[in-house]
């Protein structure tokens, strides 16, 4: 489980879906941001001596924060004589301002949008607008796509991998398989290729934030609110999976929402197709995935990874949108990984006393350490998401731990079997079971059985 030798592992750490947009005012404006110093910023950038206001304004426009008849407007204001104007300082930047048409917060910002033009990412066909973010393994830019006036977002491969192969093709097949996906609820991709060692993947721009953003600000989710969206998540996994691909990194970092609300399962980097025996093969024995939200056999790098791990880790970013943390911490990655093999989960009412017990029974199924006592497939799961949606009792999930069959089972297991042979925990953990409580020896089971049936029939 070496960093080195997996270059996509993320223990958690920042990566350039995360971001806030280019654009959004994640920091206030009341921040002691000087439009003088970011002018000299932006100019310390260009060092060119280019025009700082023909700068400025060509950039405001670009990005759609001014009209160019706004721009002009305020260049007209930048060279009256007139000293009872409307600003102390005759800057294009300062006027901008002061008309509330951008903002202090967004001038500053245009020094990214510069050092973007400047860093030799420009590729032919699209216009760099500024950098979105930047993780270990990509810079993403947001851009405007010239042939089809859009906006869009870039990610590119820092210039440091681009001599490595491995992960060249990466990048590639994160690209191949996010191509392979249209679906409403999944970041599209567009276009993937290379200018020379530039690698790019260009996909949709999302404006919005992410289900971590949302976990920072308000701690966690009503529980009616993360249904609604685990549901459209799930879809949107169902939708990859009948496509033969897993994505192996769900989380809330992954997880954006528009400013409509739409959900969108975001970055693609880890997936890969349940048919590749090559890669399978290749991967065993790493753990390909973020600590906190992995499943246990990614965990132990088994080459069969399919369906139940992408419903694994949406259970724990359901666990950690409604509690408001995640199921297992540590002090370090290893020591949290440790706890998603051995450590039994606490009940996440347990936690959140507000939840209902339907959610509880979904979200335990959903992260049971067996990959047999999970969901199989999230049509599976979408039916008990669903029918909680309904106020209804969530079908699957539910056990009836004193139903008569489930007993039949037992006791004809037992009969079946050494005692010696029975296994211990062949319940998730955290899930209600009558076996937890039996310590009797398999005949007497039996005999009680018989014992209840008799009476059942001279009642009756």
């Amino acid at each position: 489980m070496s960093d080195e030798a997996n270059p996509n592992q993320n223990t958690g750490n920042d990566s350039p879906d995360d971001t806030t947009p280019f654009g959004t005012e994640s920091i206030g404006d009341n921040d002691p941001i000087s439009v003088a110093e970011a002018e000299q910023s932006i100019m310390a950038v260009t060092k060119d001596g280019t025009n700082i206001d023909t700068l400025i304004g060509r950039l405001v426009i670009d990005q759609g924060l001014a009209t160019p008849e706004e721009v002009k407007h305020c260049l007209t204001l930048t060279r009256t004589e007139d000293k009872k104007a409307e600003t102390l300082s005759n800057s294009l930047a300062q006027v901008l301002v002061n008309k509330e048409y951008v903002t202090k917060r967004q001038i500053a910002r245009l020094r990214e949008a510069i050092e973007a033009e400047r860093s030799g990412s420009s590729i032919s066909g699209y216009k760099i607008l500024g950098k979105l973010g930047a993780g270990a393994m990509a810079t993403v830019y947001k851009a405007k796509q010239i042939s089809l006036d859009r906006i869009v977002a870039i990610k590119k491969l820092p210039k440091k991998f681009s001599s490595n192969p491995q992960f060249i093709e990466r990048f590639f097949a994160e690209g191949r398989a996010a191509a392979q996906l249209n679906h409403p609820n999944i970041v599209q991709a567009f276009d993937v290729g290379n200018e020379g060692d530039l690698y790019y993947f260009v996909m949709e721009y999302v404006e919005g934030r992410s289900v971590h953003d949302d976990i920072v600000t308000h701690k966690r989710y009503k529980e009616s609110e993360a249904i609604d969206i685990a549901i459209q998540v799930a879809e949107a996994l169902e939708h990859a999976h009948d496509r033969g691909l897993i994505h192996r990194d769900v989380k809330p970092k992954n997880i954006m929402i528009t400013k409509e609300g739409v959900v969108k399962l975001a970055d693609m980097g880890l997936a890969r197709a349940m048919s590749d025996v090559e890669a399978a093969e290749a991967e065993a024995g790493r753990a390909f995935g973020t600590p906190y939200y992995i499943s246990p056999e990614q965990i132990r790098g088994e080459k069969n990874i399919g369906p139940p791990a992408d419903i694994y880790s949406l259970g724990v970013t359901l666990y950690h949108m409604v509690t408001g943390s995640v199921p297992f911490e540590g002090k370090n990655p290893s020591s949290v990984m440790h706890k998603h093999l051995k450590s039994e989960l606490v009940p996440p009412d347990h936690v959140n006393p507000k939840l209902s017990a339907g959610v509880s029974e979904i979200i335990e199924m959903m992260m049971a350490k067996r990959v047999t006592d999970r969901y199989q497939n999230c049509a599976d799961l979408l039916i008990d998401l669903r029918a909680l949606k309904q106020g209804e009792t969530p079908p699957l999930a539910h056990k009836d731990v004193f139903h008569t069959d489930d007993l039949a089972q037992i006791a004809a297991q037992a009969q079946q079997a050494p005692a010696s042979e029975i296994p211990e925990n062949t319940i998730p953990t955290g899930r209600p079971s009558v076996v937890d409580h039996l310590i009797w020896p398999p005949f007497i089971i039996v005999v009680a059985l018989l014992v209840i049936s008799l009476v059942l029939n001279l009642v009756t």
